[in-house]
């Protein structure tokens, strides 16, 4: 498989701290990714880095070989990078449908006065629009919600929204920070399911999570971060093997 993202010699700095130092990996078009490691390691930083919420202080990234270095989040969604975030940002008083909907954004074509004059083209767009935020509701699990508001959702379904409202911008690669953080088993084997599923229509996976046993079991290939250096990185039982990823979880020297 081709790598469908590339990330090289990133390193951030906020004045004199040192967040990300030197790390490089690749994604592969196709494949689940995991991106694991200790409180604090950089993860998140990384994907604030990733999609244009962080300047790069050194490196670059480049997405299907387009550099998405100093472009603008909704112009690296554009270019087919979507993301969900470790806190939940919906708008809470959109119901479901309204809130994929406005994930459509990036891929309107109907400028502002053809909203405004409700021309017929408009019509259509808008019809398109809607079915299309039904049929991805559907395909998450939240089938007869497409009406209630976000904030009267619960927990497990207002993350399955976010990933709903991602996928409304038609990306090729979805980055997920801690999507199963404070669920229960069943709900954690059921978004690995929705991620089994997402990967069998052709999209790219990568995920942030502290659950290293679902990391473990349903990624291709798992990087290590550890004080903002990647420490480890291949396929999940040499990683879970590693000596230094043993020591940065376990906070000691490895035997």
């Amino acid at each position: 498989m081709a790598d469908l993202l590339q990330v090289q010699g990133v390193t951030k700095r906020f004045g004199g701290l040192i967040a990300l130092e030197d790390v490089s990996l690749s994604v592969r078009d196709g494949e689940i990714y995991g991106l694991i490691g200790p409180n604090g390691a950089g993860k998140t930083t990384l994907f604030n880095c990733m999609t244009g919420l962080y300047d790069l202080t050194g490196g670059e990234v480049r997405l299907g070989g387009v550099l998405l270095n100093g472009l603008k989040p909704h112009r690296i969604v554009e270019a087919g990078f979507a993301r969900t975030f470790q806190n939940i940002r919906l708008f809470a008083n959109m119901t479901a449908l309204e809130n994929v909907m406005v994930g459509r954004h990036v891929r309107t074509r109907i400028g502002l006065v053809g909203a405004i004059l409700r021309t017929p083209r408009a019509r259509a767009e808008e019809a398109a629009i809607r079915d299309r935020a039904v049929a991805l509701l559907d395909h998450v699990g939240l089938r007869g919600k497409a009406r209630t508001l976000a904030g009267h959702l619960s927990y497990g379904d207002q993350r399955r929204l976010e990933i709903a409202r991602a996928l409304a911008t038609e990306p090729r690669l979805l980055a997920l920070d801690e999507p199963v953080a404070g669920m229960n088993p069943t709900e954690r084997r059921q978004m690995a399911d929705l991620f089994q599923r997402l990967r069998a229509d052709g999209l790219t996976l990568l995920l942030i999570e502290h659950d290293v046993k679902l990391v473990m079991g349903l990624c291709d290939r798992v990087a290590v971060l550890d004080y903002g250096r990647k420490i480890a990185e291949g396929e999940p039982a040499r990683v879970r093997a590693d000596p230094a990823v043993i020591a940065a979880y376990l906070g000691g020297e490895a035997a």
